[in-house]
């Protein structure tokens, strides 16, 4: 007699919970995908909100520090305008300094006998149109507006004979400069300058 054991309930059985367990391990693992799936997704959208307030954080302060460039640079317009304007008073001072010695050494250089027509002053140039009684004397002019403290550079442009009021005269035409102020002597009032020579 020999014993005949059936082994396909057996064999049924352990296919049977094979399959439960890959179904189980299959569902597991899905169901931990999902979880890590979701938790990569949160993690990332935690972070784009994050490097979004960041971004809108730091669009704020660059458009608060454009308003304070553009501040700076009104401020900065502002003192050029003024720093203009000052240079133009100090410019009219020194000129008005300068048209005062012109006249004042005129005067005080003029020699006998030379007499002015004209007067013309165009920044530091000066023009002298005149008559004089003698070449000499114009020559004596120019020898004195070389040693004045605030004239130089006498130059004769022409000189002619010439008969006015049944006087025979010489008219001359003459250039000279005017020395220009050093900021120290501007500052102090425009003092006479030392002489040369």
């Amino acid at each position: 007699m020999t014993i005949r054991i059936n082994l396909l309930p057996h064999r049924d059985e352990r296919r049977k919970r094979a399959r439960t367990h890959f179904a189980v391990v299959a569902g597991m693992t899905a169901i931990l995908g999902v979880v890590i799936w979701g938790a990569g997704h949160v993690l990332n959208a935690n972070r784009v909100a994050a490097q979004q307030d960041r971004n809108t954080f730091l669009k704020g302060e660059i458009a608060r520090l454009d308003k304070q460039i553009a501040d700076i640079k009104k401020l900065k317009d502002e003192i050029q305008a003024l720093l203009a304007r000052k240079q133009v008073i100090e410019t009219l001072q020194a000129d008005r300094a300068q048209t005062v010695h012109l006249l004042d050494q005129l005067v005080r250089q003029m020699p006998e006998g030379v007499y002015l027509k004209s007067v013309k002053q165009k920044g530091l140039s000066v023009h002298l149109d005149g008559y004089s009684q003698s070449n000499a004397r114009v020559s004596t002019l120019m020898r004195n507006i070389e040693s004045s403290p605030w004239l130089e550079k006498p130059e004769l442009v022409q000189i002619k004979a010439t008969r006015v009021d049944n006087k025979r005269l010489s008219e001359f035409s003459l250039n000279l400069s005017l020395r220009p102020l050093k900021p120290e002597e501007e500052s102090k009032g425009g003092k006479k300058p030392a002489k040369k020579g």
